[in-house]
């Protein structure tokens, strides 16, 4: 029984190399990034707009991939993230959130 614990606590959950929260972090943020200039772009430009949904695709991919990269060296990366997340939310004075 302890070595399934550890195990789950060693290898977090990964969506192609990328733990799951810092994946659906990745697309959630972009995502939400390419609609707001979508539609930026739609009101400014209307139909001749420049926006296209091919940079959305390889901007996702690219960070992707350097998370992917960073988390290779640090494989507990996105419980830090969570944890500082969860400190800057509590108001933890910056001293004790390093």
């Amino acid at each position: 029984m302890k070595q399934q614990v550890l195990k789950a606590l060693a290898n977090p959950a990964r969506i192609f190399y990328v733990p799951y929260s810092l994946a659906v972090i990745n697309f959630a943020v972009q995502f939400i990034v390419f609609i707001i200039i979508f539609v930026m772009g739609l009101i400014l430009y209307g139909v001749n707009s420049w926006v296209d949904p091919l940079y959305f695709l390889v901007s996702v991919c690219l960070v992707h991939m350097i998370l992917a990269f960073y988390s290779k060296r640090e494989p507990q990366l996105g419980q830090i993230i969570s944890a500082k997340i969860q400190l800057l939310k509590q108001r933890i004075p910056k001293k004790l959130a390093a």
